[in-house]
């Protein structure tokens, strides 16, 4: 069984969410939303199914990324979280809540070695599909 199977998103702390999604719009071509933006692509062993990748600015006070203290936080993609938690709870993994469910996926937060909060993802990429909006190609 894989652990993880790619990058489900990359989620950073700024002092300007908008200003900092404009200026990538602008500069580097992101198609932006609320949320940030979602890099569409197609999985390897399954060319013709889609995968996304998240991107997501988020204001420097917010409380998502706790108790970590850094200013990003990694999203991780896997194929069973169910499995994946109870292997890292016997291996001694800070499991930092329950799994939740959602029609796009399932997530679950662990913390590393260095205090580094991280978002595990078990996706559904086709409801995901369905409820992304901005998407760079």
């Amino acid at each position: 069984m894989k652990r993880v199977t790619s990058i489900g998103g990359i989620f950073f702390k700024c002092k300007n969410p908008d200003g900092v999604k404009e200026w990538y719009s602008k500069h580097l071509g992101f198609n932006t939303d609320s949320y940030g933006t979602s890099f569409e692509w197609r999985q390897a062993d399954e060319g013709t199914q889609k995968g996304f990748t998240a991107w997501s600015p988020f204001k420097e006070d917010t409380k998502y990324f706790n108790p970590s203290e850094k200013e990003f936080m990694i999203n991780y993609r896997v194929e069973n979280i169910e499995w994946l938690v109870e292997k890292l709870k016997k291996e001694g993994v800070t499991v930092g809540d329950a799994i939740e469910v959602f029609e796009y996926g399932k997530f679950v937060h662990i913390m590393d070695i260095e205090g580094n909060k991280i978002e595990l993802w078990e996706p559904n990429d086709v409801e995901y599909d369905k409820i992304v909006n901005a998407r760079t190609k």
